[in-house]
């Protein structure tokens, strides 16, 4: 049977989500979580559906991508399709020619995970190796020990505190209250957590959203942020402790994060709060034609 490249549309979103969960498991390579699907869900439904393709098989979903923005594809892959022949040179093909509605003309980059044949097929074809992230991991089967901090998890009513934490976190953030309520509406945010931190004057510091794939699977942390004004005081391992031990409640077996190397003092901070650097990923990018 031929590989069939889809939208899932709105209706269908609740089913990506049920099988990028079902793509996780520990010792795995990282790639595209429901977290990422719900996160991205902060621009609302049908934004969502847009940028969310799959490929197929006798109706069997094989592969999910997620366009972060009209230059990146974000890939899963079904853990027994991984080396699928047909299926790379499918999703190769689709990716490569801006006709087809995935990626635009220019510059573009794949996430794809590490071991999948997409990778070889890609390089085959042309494309180049592009900056190292790190992914970073800490298995949950062992108490996470209490971050020593006050911590909150946020609801509707404080999702103010929360979206301004993240703007004060990071430079050029336009993240806003009704993002926060656009996110939490998305079916991804049924099994996640927002939490922040509060300081001894009672003020929100940093903030994280913590994303479970269900019973036994890795969770992910997407995003985390500190306030520009209270760095250098502990907040983010406080915070991605506690963002450990709200996965581990949620039933997550571990907790993922993936950041890039060039930002050493994050993986230091990950580092610091019980997570082990895993090896380098690299995106895969194509010149400008």
């Amino acid at each position: 049977m031929a590989i069939k490249m889809g939208r899932p549309g709105v209706d269908g979103l609740g089913d990506v989500v049920r099988v990028l969960g079902e793509w996780q498991y520990d010792g795995g390579p990282v790639q595209l979580h429901p977290g990422d699907v719900g996160w991205f869900w902060r621009f609302g439904a049908e934004p969502t559906a847009e940028a969310t393709r799959t490929w197929s098989r006798a109706g069997e979903v094989l592969a999910v991508g997620l366009l972060d923005g009209a230059e990146l594809l974000r890939l899963a892959f079904a853990p027994p399709a991984l080396r699928d022949e047909e299926l790379a040179r499918q999703v190769a093909e689709d990716v490569s020619a801006p006709e087809r509605g995935v990626l635009i003309e220019g510059k573009v980059y794949v996430e794809a995970p590490m071991g999948a044949l997409i990778q070889d097929v890609l390089f085959k074809d042309g494309w180049e190796s592009g900056e190292p992230w790190t992914p970073l991991r800490r298995d949950l089967g062992a108490p996470v020990p209490d971050p020593g901090v006050r911590v909150e998890v946020i609801g509707p009513e404080q999702a103010h505190e929360w979206a301004a934490v993240l703007r004060a976190s990071f430079d050029g953030s336009t993240f806003t209250d009704e993002r926060w309520h656009a996110m939490a509406a998305g079916a991804p945010y049924v099994d996640a957590r927002c939490l922040v931190v509060r300081n001894e004057q009672g003020e929100a510091v940093a903030a994280v959203t913590v994303w479970s794939a269900g019973e036994g699977k890795p969770g992910l942390i997407e995003p985390m942020g500190v306030h520009r004004a209270h760095r250098g005081h502990g907040y983010g391992r406080a915070i991605t402790v506690a963002a450990a031990r709200a996965l581990q409640e949620l039933g997550s077996s571990s907790v993922d994060v993936c950041t890039p190397s060039s930002n050493v003092g994050a993986v230091a901070t990950y580092q610091s709060a019980g997570l082990e650097q895993l090896p380098e990923r690299r995106d895969l990018y194509r010149n400008a034609s």
